[in-house]
């Protein structure tokens, strides 16, 4: 900032006295600088609030017509526009710091979210009577995962998710059937959630998740021919009420929780957005922790 500062002293019509902030927005690939002229001992009382007026007017919301005209000429907006510039050509690496401080914020507003999200939802999310569960279904740590089964990244977190559930025999695994990818993806939850009524569930989501190629009803069907489900029924099953009210409740209940993408964990009040190459170790860390402090929403 010291280097805009340092500049503006050459500007016309501007002295380090009188220029002490410069606020830059960053939106859609345009910059936009305001420069706001502040008070010092040596200016009138009457000057200091005309000039705090005309910018808070030139500075009105987009699409608000300003009241005042601008207190910048067209080449002192010019002069400050060729700062700006040149600051960021001369210190690229402020980009990533503004990147990194809104990220920050973006996480810290999202956690906000995530609690009352939790709070307001937490029976639905944990405890829903006839959501698909696997692992032990009276296990002390919910782990819960929205997915679906066109999604590659849901395909790779699998791997670590049936090792969770093979090495610690207290987690409770509620599945969440999430088809937003494609009508195939709808398919192949229909598929999975029918043959659950057949008490085959894991089964056939664990032969649907690992299965190649795109997922739909042929190749759902395919998929799940072994596992000596009772095909004719399964077929009904997959257009019941039953089956189409838990798809419809799961998508209505991502919406709630701002959920838009798969996979997704929540691990008491804890969420892992996507599959990162540490899945097992954050979950398995996760569920430690909470066994620990306990879960204050599951």
């Amino acid at each position: 900032m010291s280097r805009f500062l340092q500049v503006l002293e050459g500007v016309a019509g501007f002295r380090r006295t009188t220029c002490a902030a410069v606020a830059v927005l960053i939106a859609g690939g345009a910059m936009v600088v305001t420069v706001a002229p502040v008070a010092t001992a040596a200016d009138q009382p009457g000057a200091d609030k005309q000039r705090v007026i005309r910018l808070a007017q030139v500075t009105a919301p987009a699409g608000q017509p300003a009241s005042a005209p601008s207190p910048f000429n067209a080449e002192q907006k010019a002069a400050i526009g060729a700062i700006v510039k040149e600051y960021f050509l001369n210190n690229p690496e402020a980009f990533l710091e503004i990147q990194t401080a809104l990220e920050a914020k973006m996480e810290k507003i999202q956690a906000d979210k995530l609690k009352v999200a939790l709070k307001d939802n937490a029976k639905d999310i944990f405890h829903r009577s006839n959501a698909p569960v696997a692992g032990n279904p009276n296990g002390d740590i919910p782990v819960v995962e929205f997915f679906d089964y066109n999604c590659g990244y849901c395909k790779k977190a699998y791997l670590d998710v049936a090792k969770l559930v093979e090495k610690d025999s207290k987690v409770r695994l509620v599945m969440k059937e999430l088809p937003i990818l494609s009508k195939g993806s709808e398919e192949a939850s229909k598929v999975a959630l029918a043959a659950k009524m057949q008490g085959k569930y894991w089964e056939a989501h664990r032969a649907l998740i690992n299965m190649r190629g795109e997922a739909n009803e042929q190749t759902a069907l395919k998929a799940v021919e072994k596992l000596g489900l009772d095909l004719v029924k399964l077929k009904k099953d997959m257009e019941s009420a039953e089956v189409k009210g838990e798809i419809a409740f799961v998508r209505e209940l991502a919406q709630k929780m701002g959920i838009q993408g798969t996979p997704h964990f929540l691990i008491g009040d804890r969420a892992i957005p996507g599959a990162p190459s540490n899945l097992l170790e954050t979950m398995s860390g996760h569920v430690a922790d909470l066994r620990k402090t306990g879960c204050p929403v599951c």
